[in-house]
């Protein structure tokens, strides 16, 4: 088969050129832009928010497909309109043989174990590292796609570490005050990768700056998200008061992340990539944050800490209100 991989943004004129089949449209984070896409993530909740990546979906004409591939992370594939054969088999890491010469990423050895012809409804889950391969089976074939993060050690260590470089100060420094004598100076002794391993050990042992770095990493969105001018920034106290006294929602941005940790009975807000300063008496309001994508004046307490949060974050763009 000849593959060809084009990048979007598309036009009427593109769709208008595709053959009548054998074709795939991939559209990544649509629940960042489809308040309905964002809605249908809460099914997922049985797994920690910070886990799911986003909502990615296909369309296909008949034949379409990206070819057999493994993902590094958990998948689970809705069938959401017409007919997909799913083939899995195999268990396969980064060193699996590719196809060469492609664009995209595909097994170039692959034996389907299983097969399955799904239809509207269906669920697909496939585990890290298996592969699979999906076919359209006519025409207006839409698959949802929830992908899930799953960060490797590598990029653990290089964030975390990038993290804790940038707030340390310059004057800490090795220090080896009890220094002998060696015999060999050329030598890098037991002692000196002792005092090295105590130094990273001790940054490691910080659960408190591993906190505010995980918060901080696991809400970073992944996208950047639009911006709209007409109402970022303009909101004030007076319209939140009204707008809750006259039972309209405030909604999380589709596309920013929200999350919380609690330590010693006290609550740390993420949003965003941003640790959010918040007061003890606020707790009730964090959790409702970050477990409710609608919010009304029901789902907390209307105290002016919890106001002063709501208002700073629909000034930031994570929140917006919307009539009931």
């Amino acid at each position: 088969a000849t593959w060809q991989l084009q990048h979007g943004p598309f036009d009427e004129d593109t769709f208008a050129k595709l053959p009548s089949t054998h074709w795939t449209l991939l559209v990544q984070a649509v629940d960042h832009y489809l308040p309905a896409a964002a809605t249908f993530l809460e099914q997922f909740n049985f797994i920690p928010r910070w886990r799911i990546d986003d909502l990615m979906m296909s369309v296909a004409s008949d034949g379409g497909g990206v070819g057999p591939h493994f993902d590094h992370y958990d998948v689970f594939l809705i069938q959401t309109s017409g007919e997909r054969q799913w083939e899995v088999g195999g268990k396969y890491h980064e060193y699996a043989a590719l196809k060469e010469n492609l664009p995209v990423k595909i097994l170039s050895e692959f034996k389907a174990e299983e097969s399955w012809r799904v239809k509207p409804g269906d669920i697909l889950y496939v585990p890290p590292g298996v592969g699979h391969n999906g076919i359209a089976v006519g025409d207006n074939c839409i698959t949802c796609s929830v992908g899930f993060r799953a960060p490797s050690h590598s990029e653990i260590l290089r964030e975390y570490t990038d993290c804790l470089g940038e707030q340390l100060n310059e004057a800490l420094r090795y220090q080896d005050p009890n220094l002998t004598t060696q015999s060999n100076t050329g030598e890098i002794t037991q002692e000196t990768l002792d005092t090295i391993q105590n130094i990273l050990r001790s940054y490691i042992e910080d659960k408190q700056s591993i906190s505010d770095w995980f918060g901080r990493y696991a809400t970073t969105p992944k996208y950047t998200p639009m911006d709209d001018a007409d109402t970022q920034n303009q909101y004030t106290m007076e319209q939140l008061r009204s707008h809750l006294a006259n039972r309209g929602l405030v909604i999380r941005n589709e596309s920013s992340r929200f999350a919380y940790h609690t330590q010693n009975q006290q609550h740390t807000l993420f949003v965003d990539g941003e640790i959010i300063d918040c007061e003890e008496n606020t707790h009730d309001l964090i959790q409702t944050l970050c477990s409710k994508i609608l919010i009304s004046e029901q789902d907390f307490n209307v105290t002016e800490d919890n106001l002063n949060i709501l208002l700073m974050l629909l000034q930031q763009g994570a929140l917006y209100l919307r009539a009931s």
